[in-house]
């Protein structure tokens, strides 16, 4: 990652002249940003049809980009210093997996009948690589928004969107979600986006910071059991549905069901998957509950919402591990932090916390303390702001 008192927009253009040089002063490369992103409260709604809250944050991907006279690509990692280069004609997978993601937007643009030219580019960022914010998303849609703008593609954010995870499914092969592409692309400063993932309709809710600072604690461990565990939750919650439409033929997925409609079923359901099918009805009206306190500009009472998606995921959906549970336990007498709770898939990653913003230092402070004592591990901290959205920078 780059770190020097320079802004990373600028680190990575400098990058990029050292890289393709510019000794006549004629190459005036564009630069673009995506942000990575956060999710406030609604885990694991998605695939459920559910609502997530998720917003961008100030730490971004950036790509410096020029067209070329050829049909030459050529993708340079600034924060690797590694470079690799293949034509339009030929996108075949690359052997450096870092290079999957850009060669998936190109095969996206041209499936979509979009012609481009060849380009070269340097690009990096600031996104924590593996703490659940999403870098591979950014990535994708600041590239496809800047191919766009270059050649003139007129491509809409909702289109960069989709097309961004069909990069993840169709050619890198993970099986994600559109939240994190939506929250990279739509993003608004000092707002939340409560995102429809039935409909994708969606609405913007004010995150007023200038009293709380959102910090991140990234546990630095990735339990083995997250993607085989992820799958079996979801097959969990198709489960419950297939038996509660036995009794409601109008469900199609949790969404459609109700705490108390679950609670009638609980028998038929057996232990496991009531529990599943509780969490998820309770979490998804728990997005809307949540959505009406930041209205009211009350964020004590939304915090104690975030603290309700962590008992639910501890307990319920059982997705946390005892990195998580542990961070998230430190705060419970602490009054300077109004919510915390796991982010992300699970097994690992970040704790999201909500902080007074005059008690940042002491609580990274004491965090940091506790966890080294308790785990042995160093524990990154990471202040994030909400901001705006994928733009060009001029």
């Amino acid at each position: 990652m780059l770190t020097t008192e320079k802004n990373t927009a600028d680190q990575i253009k400098e990058k990029y002249f050292q890289k393709f040089g510019n000794a006549d002063g004629t190459d005036k490369p564009r630069i673009f940003r995506s942000p990575g992103r956060i999710n406030l409260i609604g885990e694991h709604t998605d695939y459920n049809n559910g609502f997530v809250l998720p917003a961008s944050v100030d730490k971004a991907v950036y790509f410096v980009i020029s067209p070329r006279e050829d049909n030459q690509v050529i993708l340079h990692a600034a924060d690797l210093d590694e470079t690799y280069t293949f034509t339009l004609d030929d996108l075949s997978k690359p052997e450096q997996s870092w290079a999957l993601y850009q060669i998936g937007v190109i095969e996206q643009i041209q499936k979509m009948g979009h012609v481009i030219g060849g380009f070269q580019t340097t690009f990096g960022g600031d996104v924590p690589v593996g703490a659940g914010m999403s870098s591979s998303a950014a990535l994708e849609c600041c590239l496809l928004f800047g191919l766009s703008e270059m050649f003139d593609l007129k491509l809409d954010k909702f289109t960069i969107v989709k097309m961004g995870q069909k990069v993840e499914n169709e050619y890198v092969g993970v099986q994600s979600g559109i939240m994190d592409q939506f929250a990279s692309v739509f993003g608004k400063e000092e707002s939340v986006i409560r995102l429809d993932c039935r409909s994708l309709e969606y609405e913007y809710f004010p995150f007023l910071m200038k009293d709380y600072l959102l910090v991140l604690c990234d546990t630095s461990v990735k339990h083995s059991l997250a993607s085989s565990e992820y799958n079996t939750r979801r097959l969990e919650c198709e489960k419950g549905v297939s038996i509660l439409q036995k009794y409601h033929p109008e469900i199609k997925s949790l969404r459609d069901a109700s705490p108390e409609l679950v609670a009638q079923h609980q028998d038929e359901l057996g232990d496991v998957v009531y529990r599943r099918c509780k969490y998820m009805t309770e979490e998804i009206l728990r997005v809307q509950e949540a959505c009406d306190f930041l209205v009211q500009g009350d964020m004590e009472n939304f915090g104690k919402e975030m603290y309700a998606t962590h008992n639910g995921l501890q307990h319920e959906y059982e997705v946390s591990c005892d990195e998580l549970d542990f961070l998230v336990e430190q705060t419970l007498d602490n009054s300077n932090v109004l919510g915390a709770r796991m982010m992300g898939g699970g097994f690992g990653g970040c704790t999201i916390n909500l902080v007074k913003i005059d008690a940042v230092e002491d609580f990274e402070k004491s965090m940091k303390t506790a966890y080294k004592e308790q785990f042995n591990i160093d524990l990154p901290c990471y202040r994030v702001k909400i901001t705006g959205g994928t733009e060009e920078l001029k």
